[in-house]
């Protein structure tokens, strides 16, 4: 019976990484000072002689996807030249906002805008000035929009175009068969690289869990009286956990779709309660548009700025958020490729990083601007839980009407990202441990989704909020060499592509055919394209 369940598996990748981070999880839970102290060590160093690194693999992500938009490569279909889109648009960008943002947005919607107003980065402007607001808005922007979903444009574009034009698995290993050979996935340098992937998925994905957990636990306080603490989350974080392990292995069909339609609706409807019921609709909207006309002129200078004097700030929040990213990476990279088979290379780019982007800045500007505002007419105190960033939301729902009804409807959504983020997340995580199978086996996607729950709690355990950080940024290390590999072996395959146009579609084969999934239309990510399970 066993051997039925581990069908398919890669045993060194996923025994491997499951080992490793299993040994990390009893670490944290046994002795949690003592791996906090370590961690923090490693981290002091990685950010003294690494810390730049982030910063230019960030710039030169949106500097690459810039450069495939205004090419003719950007005209090469992610599949045969006559391959159509699976999904509809609407439904393409809303799993690509509740993938790569979600419960994010809500964390850190009033929290971090609020935060660079008290205290301006790199000391822009004077603090909680009008000035303040603006460069406030700016660094938000700037975290979660271009850099960040460039990353995930050329990972998962690379994967999907290694998997639909060429016929290799989906998986992160395959995009280096420029280098490896069309076996790439089944060396041992590949099998490393499927693995790092695994180990960085499930750092970064614990971190969000962690948030989440987080928030949620301040959300029951404010509605039910529940005591707030690292314990609950802890309790919270498990219970959500096995929802979401119980979701991923019964395959329930069109499930992420119809959540990420239902999550996408939902935050419409909150962003539309900020934008009417804040009381500053006017004068938000107007710090919104010049905020986000100075962050689109300035983001290549922004993308630059080391932090040089004010490296702190810059640990805590630039790097943290590249580094969360590249860990966020393979999972989002194989969740957008999976679900973007016949769109050419510049819709691809354009849609990934453009679309979540637009609508993070509409966010942030209605959102974090009606914080800023609650904050100056003295309506709400979100400057007294500025260390506590999960509270802010719910702080800033209290001060606007209907707090009990839109509270609730922001626990849901939290709950709501949660679960179908941590669902895909499992699934994505067990297809690179299976060489890229179609369903890999459910023993494995438990497994995965429990080292995920078991790495938020025992970071929450270690130091709450900063222990979760250092571990998305650590688990993200080794990965940032993979990312930069992958971008220089797609480029080295893109030149050898014919010209767009010069040639008839079947003059570009598959090297395999593709095989649509047979039971799913859920974009699980956990495809594969024809490899040998």
């Amino acid at each position: 019976m066993r051997g039925r369940a581990l069908t398919g598996v890669d045993p060194a990748v996923f025994w491997g990484s499951s080992v490793g981070i299993a040994a990390l999880v009893v670490w944290g839970l046994v002795a949690p000072e003592s791996l906090g102290s370590v961690m923090g060590t490693t981290l002091d160093w990685v950010i003294r002689n690494f810390g730049w690194g982030f910063v230019l693999i960030a710039t030169a992500g949106l500097l690459m996807c810039l450069f495939l938009v205004l090419h003719p490569w950007g005209r090469i279909k992610l599949g045969p030249d006559d391959a159509e889109p699976e999904f509809r648009t609407f439904s393409w960008i809303s799993m690509m906002f509740a993938a790569g943002l979600g419960a994010g947005l809500l964390f850190y919607g009033t929290a971090e805008p609020i935060s660079h107003w008290s205290a301006p980065p790199h000391g822009l402007a004077k603090p909680r000035t009008d000035e303040a607001a603006l460069v406030a808005l700016k660094y938000t922007y700037f975290h979660w929009g271009f850099n960040g979903w460039a990353l995930y444009a050329i990972l998962g574009g690379a994967m999907a175009y290694f998997a639909f034009r060429k016929g290799q698995p989906i998986l992160v290993s395959a995009t280096l068969t420029p280098f490896l050979g069309e076996n790439a996935s089944t060396r041992p340098l590949g099998r490393l690289v499927d693995a790092l992937a695994i180990v960085a998925t499930l750092f970064g994905t614990a971190t969000a869990l962690g948030l989440n957990g987080l928030q949620l636990n301040s959300g029951l306080e404010y509605l039910f009286g529940i005591p707030r603490s690292n314990e609950i989350a802890v309790l919270v974080i498990v219970l959500v956990t096995c929802l979401f392990i119980l979701s991923a292995v019964t395959g329930i069909e069109r499930g992420i779709q119809f959540l990420a339609d239902m999550g996408m609706f939902a935050t419409i409807g909150l962003f539309l309660f900020f934008l009417v019921a804040g009381g500053a609709t006017v004068l938000v909207i107007s710090e919104g548009i010049e905020s986000i006309g100075g962050y689109i002129i300035e983001v290549l200078p922004m993308s630059l700025r080391m932090g040089i004097g004010d490296e702190d700030w810059m640990a805590a929040w630039t790097i943290f958020y590249w580094a969360w990213w590249i860990s966020w990476a393979p999972f989002v990279g194989m969740f957008v490729a999976r679900i973007s088979r016949g769109r050419t290379i510049r819709e691809f780019v354009l849609g990934v990083v453009a679309a979540p982007t637009g609508f993070g800045f509409l966010w942030f500007a209605v959102v974090g601007g009606t914080g800023i505002q609650l904050q100056r007419s003295g309506r709400a105190d979100l400057l007294g839980i500025v260390d506590t960033p999960e509270l802010s939301f719910f702080t800033a729902l209290d001060a606007l009407p209907l707090p009990m009804i839109s509270s609730f409807v922001a626990i849901l959504l939290v709950a709501l990202f949660f679960i179908s983020g941590a669902d895909a997340a499992s699934v994505v995580m067990a297809t690179m441990a299976t060489r890229g199978a179609l369903e890999p086996p459910r023993f494995v996607v438990v497994v995965l989704g429990l080292l995920m729950g078991g790495i938020a709690c025992a970071m929450l355990l270690v130091g709450g909020l900063g222990a979760l950080q250092q571990a998305a940024i650590l688990g993200s290390v080794p990965f940032t060499f993979v990312v930069i590999a992958v971008a220089v072996a797609w480029v080295k395959a893109l030149r050898e592509e014919p010209r767009p146009g010069r040639q008839p579609p079947q003059a570009i084969p598959l090297a395999r055919p593709y095989r649509a999934p047979a039971r799913r239309n859920a974009p699980e990510a956990g495809a594969e394209t024809g490899a040998e399970s």
